[in-house]
Order: C-alpha cells, then sequence, then structure tokens
C-alpha cells in the first residue's frame, strides 16, 4: 500500500475536505454579516493558518520518518525559542542555553530516528537534569540559580522531550498490526486536536460553566466534555484504522484528550504568569509554535507509553 492509499493519507483528505467545508461556511458567515469586525478577521487567519499547517503535515507524511523527525526536531526548537523568550535568563545562562539548543535537541531526535530507546528516554530527565545546573553554577552567578535552571530544564522537558514522543511512535513496530506506524501519529493528532477544535465550538455554543478562569478564561465545563465525548468518538470511529478495537479506541481517545487538556491548562498557566497572551506570532492566527503543541506535549508520551506497555 503507497502512502498516497494509506489510512494516514485518507485522514488527511478528511482534513482537507472538512476544511473545505470551513472555509466555505467562513466566507458565508463573513459576506453576510453574521461575524464581522475582529472576529471576522481572526476566523479568517485562523482558517487560513489551518490550510498551512494541514498542508505542511500532509507534505512530510509523504516524505517519511525522516522528514517527520526534522520536522518536530524544528518545531521543538522554535517551541524552545518561544519558552527562552519569556523565562528569567542571564547572560551568565547563554553556554547552558546553547547546549541545549545545538546539543541536547538535535541528539534527542537523533536518538529517537536511530531508534536508541533507552537513551532517547534517559537523556533530558536524567542526564540534562544534572548537566545543566553543573553548566550554571560554573558560571558563578546565584541570584535566581533554582528558577534559571528550573526554567532551563522544564523547557526541554515540554519542548524537546515530550514533543520528541510523536516521532519515536514510528519506531513501534506492533506484531499483527497490517499499517503502519505513521498511520498512528496521524490518529493521535488528528483526535488530540480535534478535541481542542470542538471543545472551542461546544465552548461557544452552550458553555455556562467556567473551568479556570484564572487560568484560561475561554474555557467551559461544557465545552471540555463536549469537545472531548467528540473526539473519542471520532477515535471510536478510526479505530479499524488502529490496533485498538472500539472500547479500547474509546479509553485512549480519552486518556490522551485529558492529558492534552491538562497540557494546554498548564501552558496557559505559564502563559499568565508571565504576563503573555500567546508564546509566539510564528503561526498567523495561532500564536506561536507552542501554542499549537500544547496539547500535543503531554497526550504523546501517555500514548507511546500505552502502545508500548499494551501492544508490544
Amino acid at each position: 500500500m503507497s502512502r498516497f492509499q494509506s489510512p494516514s493519507a485518507f485522514f488527511f483528505y478528511g482534513l482537507f475536505a472538512f476544511l473545505i467545508l470551513a472555509s466555505a461556511l467562513a466566507r458565508w458567515l463573513i459576506r453576510s454579516g453574521r461575524v464581522k469586525g475582529e472576529m471576522a478577521s481572526n476566523l479568517a487567519d485562523r482558517i487560513r493558518a489551518w490550510w498551512v499547517m494541514i498542508g505542511v503535515l500532509a507534505l512530510i507524511f509523504t516524505l517519511g520518518a525522516g522528514a517527520i523527525t526534522l520536522f518536530f526536531a524544528l518545531c521543538s526548537m522554535a517551541a524552545l525559542r518561544e519558552f527562552a523568550t519569556i523565562t528569567h535568563t542571564r547572560r551568565d545562562d547563554h553556554d547552558g542555553l546553547a547546549i541545549a539548543f545545538y546539543v541536547i535537541l538535535p541528539l534527542q531526535y537523533l536518538l529517537v530516528y536511530f531508534a536508541v530507546p533507552v537513551f532517547a528516554a534517559l537523556l533530558i530527565p536524567v542526564y540534562c537534569f544534572l548537566l545543566m545546573p553543573v553548566v550554571t553554577v560554573l558560571k558563578g552567578e546565584v541570584q535566581g540559580f533554582l528558577t534559571r535552571v528550573s526554567e532551563t530544564q522544564w523547557g526541554l522537558m515540554v519542548c524537546v522531550y515530550c514533543v520528541s514522543h510523536i516521532p519515536a511512535i514510528l519506531t513501534l513496530h506492533i506484531p499483527g498490526y497490517r499499517y503502519s506506524a505513521f498511520t498512528l501519529v496521524a490518529w493521535l493528532i488528528l483526535v488530540v486536536q480535534a478535541s481542542d477544535v470542538l471543545q472551542y465550538v461546544w465552548g461557544k455554543a452552550l458553555g455556562r460553566h467556567l473551568l479556570a478562569p484564572r487560568v484560561s478564561p475561554s474555557k467551559t465545563v461544557e465545552g471540555l466534555v463536549g469537545g472531548v465525548l467528540s473526539a473519542c468518538a471520532l477515535g471510536v470511529a478510526l479505530s479499524p484504522f488502529t490496533p485498538f478495537n472500539g472500547w479500547q479506541a474509546g479509553l485512549i481517545a480519552l486518556a490522551v484528550t485529558l492529558m492534552g487538556f491538562l497540557g494546554g491548562l498548564i501552558m496557559s498557566a505559564i502563559k499568565r504568569d508571565r504576563g503573555v497572551k500567546d508564546w509566539g506570532t510564528l503561526v498567523q492566527g495561532h500564536g506561536g509554535i507552542l501554542d499549537r503543541l500544547d496539547s500535543l506535549v503531554f497526550s504523546a508520551p501517555v500514548f507511546l507509553h500505552l502502545l508500548a506497555w499494551g501492544w508490544l
């Protein structure tokens, strides 16, 4: 089966069909005056951004595992840069940051690509946990030492370690599974991102009870429940393309969507703490790269571990 006929390709065909409908609906809403002003501009920007993001993902999926690994490595670099810009870094921290960007990050993705799971699992949470304070303390600056080191370690864990679990799924070889691991990556991204979008839709349609108003004023209980249940239904509907049966797909979709929600909430709390609305401006209408990855950084490791524990 070629990549253009694989289930992962059909996932993207479905996404493009959905984008065509969404674009037509948005055009009608704006022209009819039902959506106007800043909201209309934001809606148009978001749809254009989704076209670009889905198009890029579709392209790299046709190019293979190397392209996917490189793509997420570049995403990690952009996300780590966004994270570093809002932290309490000093000039004395530049050596540690340089090591993080130009040594640790590429090494992590090389370990993933060449399927060295033990070292890929230990590099950042063990060796970098020990290395980064050493590099920083040797500079002799003790003011804010704990905060500065902790923020760098958090950035590596969130932006590099967790994100690298997405291409790491491609290294799995599940006995008896007739499709490639590309399909599992597509399933994860589709279910988690659908949950994000549907939480927003359900929240706008039915949202009454704010969930965490000081952290994320737009998140509601109704939006969370509606979005997660809708995404779980999507995960179950796509279960024939996975190694899961229906109820397994539903439970795994529930786990990754809840973790995705918690990831988004935690990353929002960090933004509020630092006094910023978005992580960046790279993705027009969507903020920065980390604004797009915030759900996946918490859901990808859980998904990979569930696959490893239950199906290998």
